[in-house]
C-alpha cells in the first residue's frame, strides 16, 4: 500500500514540475531535437547496458562459458526492467539468476555471481559518486548554495562505503549463512529459507571461492562497471548539449554522477517518480542551468528510463519463451 502512495505523490510531483515549467515550454524544447536526436540520446544508455552485462561475464566465471554474452544481457536486461519499476532496486536480481538456469547454469553459481556483480557494479558506482562530489565542490565551490547539499551527499556516500566493506566482509565469512544465524537468534521461522539452508550454504562457499581464488576477476569487474557507469555522463553531455545549453566534460562527469547518487537515494519511491525528477531539476539549477533545461532533461532521461522498459519487457519475453520451448523439448525425450 506505501508504494502506491509514494508512487502517488510521485506522479503529483512531477506533474506539478511540468505544470510550472510549462507543458507547451516542455514540448517545444523536445520537438526542436527531433527524432534522430532522440535516438543519438539513447546510445549511450546501449553502450552502458552491453558493458554492465560484460561486467557480470567477468564474475561469472566457469558458468561464462554454458550462456553467451548475448544471453547474459538478455537476462541482464529482463532482470533490470524488474529493478526499474519496484522499490528498493533489487527485485530483479533473484530473477536474474532464476533466468540463468534455463541455460544450465547452476543456481549457486547464478546467483553467487548476482550477488558479486551487484558489490562490483555498487563499489564502481560508488567511486563514480565520489569524483563526481570532488568535481562539484571544484565547479561550485564549497561556498555555493549547493555546498550543504553536497557535503550532506558526501557524508551519505561514506556511510555507503563502511556498509559495502562491511558487505564484502559478510559475504567472505559467508552470506546466506549469517542471514539464517540471524534470524534463528531472533527466534523467527522461515520455512522458505530453512528448506533451501544447504542450497545458500552452497551459494555461500561459491562466493567465497570466488574471492579467494578470482580477485583479478573482482578488480577486472569494478573498472568494467566504472566504464559503465561513465556512459551516464556522456548522456547527460549529449542531453544538454542538444537542448542548446552549453557544458564541460568536467560538468557532465559531476551531474552525471550526482543524478545516480540522487536516484539511489530516491529507489523506495517505484521508478523514483518525482523525487528523481525534481533532484534533477534542482541539480541543474545548481549548475547555472534554466527550469526549463532541466525539467526537459529529467524528462528525456525518463523518455530513456521508457524505452528500456519496454525492451527490458521483450526480453523477459524471450527467456521466458526459450524457457517454455526448453521445458517441452525436455519432456519430449523423456
Amino acid at each position: 500500500m506505501l508504494r502506491y502512495i509514494l508512487l502517488a505523490l510521485g506522479l503529483i510531483v512531477l506533474s506539478l514540475l511540468i505544470w510550472r515549467s510549462g507543458p507547451a515550454n516542455i514540448y517545444e524544447a523536445a520537438i526542436r531535437l527531433g527524432p534522430t536526436a532522440l535516438l543519438a540520446i539513447l546510445i549511450p544508455s546501449v553502450i552502458m547496458y552491453c558493458v554492465e552485462a560484460y561486467g557480470w561475464h567477468v564474475v561469472l566465471g566457469r558458468a561464462a562459458q554454458r550462456v553467451s554474452f548475448w544471453r547474459l544481457l538478455t537476462i541482464r536486461t529482463a532482470g533490470e526492467v524488474v529493478n526499474m519499476t519496484t522499490p528498493a532496486y533489487l527485485a530483479g536480481e533473484p530473477l536474474k539468476a532464476y533466468l540463468l538456469k534455463k541455460y544450465d547454469v547452476s543456481l549457486a553459481e547464478g546467483a553467487a555471481s548476482v550477488v558479486i556483480a551487484k558489490t562490483t557494479m555498487t563499489i564502481a558506482e560508488v567511486f563514480y559518486i565520489l569524483i563526481g562530489i570532488a568535481l562539484t565542490f571544484w565547479i561550485l565551490g564549497t561556498g555555493s548554495s549547493a555546498g550543504q547539499t553536497i557535503t550532506a551527499a558526501l557524508l551519505s556516500v561514506g556511510l555507503l562505503v563502511c556498509s559495502i566493506v562491511g558487505f564484502v566482509l559478510i559475504q567472505q565469512r559467508g552470506l546466506f549463512a549469517s542471514i539464517l544465524s540471524v534470524v534463528k537468534r531472533l527466534g523467527v521461522r522461515i520455512r522458505f529459507l530453512e528448506a533451501q539452508e544447504e542450497q545458500l550454504h552452497s551459494i555461500d562457499q561459491t562466493i567465497r571461492n570466488f574471492y579467494r581464488h578470482h580477485q583479478k576477476a573482482f578488480y577486472v569487474s569494478i573498472g568494467v562497471y566504472f566504464v559503465g557507469w561513465l556512459a551516464e555522463s556522456v548522456e547527460v553531455f549529449g542531453i544538454i548539449y542538444m537542448l542548446g545549453g552549453s557544458v564541460s566534460v568536467w560538468s557532465a562527469f559531476a551531474i552525471g554522477a550526482l543524478a545516480v547518487f540522487i536516484k539511489g537515494g530516491s529507489s523506495f519511491i517505484p521508478g523514483s517518480v518525482g523525487a528523481q525528477d525534481a533532484g534533477n531539476l534542482l541539480l541543474l539549477q545548481a549548475f547555472g542551468y534554466s527550469d526549463l533545461t532541466g525539467i526537459t532533461f529529467a524528462l528525456l532521461r525518463r523518455f530513456r528510463e521508457l524505452v528500456w522498459i519496454a525492451i527490458g519487457l521483450l526480453c523477459l519475453a524471450v527467456v521466458g519463451k526459450h524457457g517454455i520451448d526448453q521445458a517441452q523439448r525436455t519432456e519430449g525425450l523423456s
